[in-house]
């Protein structure tokens, strides 16, 4: 019964403090994903556009927020054979990983509210990929300039496995020999969010 209560008093404390924040719009012109994704013969890296998103903030507490990246702009930098590279982020798009035409946004929303009076704080939510949900938990560095925060995290760490992407993973098969393709592959994110 205590549980309840308790629960209940935060919620609508969360609730108030979401009435008053100030919404901020994710500057997507401004803001920019970085993937790399990594094999036992080396490595492809490249970028993904952030479509929209917006958070809440009140007094330094980030309440509420997310924001959404377009799965159909992957691009790839590290290849410079055309046909090459075409062809890897033809794979990419496929049902084989993140099967794009069925599923063309990734959604990350923030779960917990985070102290942005902080430099560096730690951004708790759930990341939406494929259409499963799962929780995701990093680190970021926060500025504020002006009427703008920013949002600057090197190293998010996202294992694809938990989101259906089996495609040459050791964890689900064991005869790939160096076609082995590693289950986490990482995100640099630069978010800049405009009241």
């Amino acid at each position: 019964m205590k549980t309840r209560i308790f629960s209940l008093i935060i919620f609508m404390q969360l609730s108030i403090m979401a009435a008053f924040a100030q919404v901020y719009k994710v500057d997507a012109a401004k803001s920019t994903v970085n993937w790399k994704a990594e094999k036992i013969t080396g490595f492809h890296e490249g970028t993904i556009s952030i479509k929209s998103g917006s958070l809440k903030i009140d007094k330094n507490q980030l309440i509420s927020g997310s924001f959404v990246i377009n799965m159909s702009t992957i691009v790839n930098t590290d290849l410079t054979d055309a046909e090459y590279n075409k062809k890897l982020i033809g794979h990419l798009s496929s049902p084989d990983f993140f099967d794009v035409a069925k599923f063309p946004e990734a959604v990350f929303t923030i779960t917990k509210p985070v102290d942005v009076s902080k430099s560096v704080t730690e951004i708790h939510g759930n990341m939406t990929i494929k259409g499963i949900t799962k929780p995701l938990i990093f680190k970021s560095v926060v500025k504020k300039e002006g009427n703008s925060y920013i949002f600057n995290a090197n190293s998010i760490v996202v294992d694809r496995t938990k989101y259906d992407i089996k495609y040459g993973s050791g964890s689900f098969f064991s005869d790939l020999g160096d076609k082995v393709i590693y289950d986490e592959f990482t995100i640099k994110l630069h978010l800049v969010v405009v009241q």
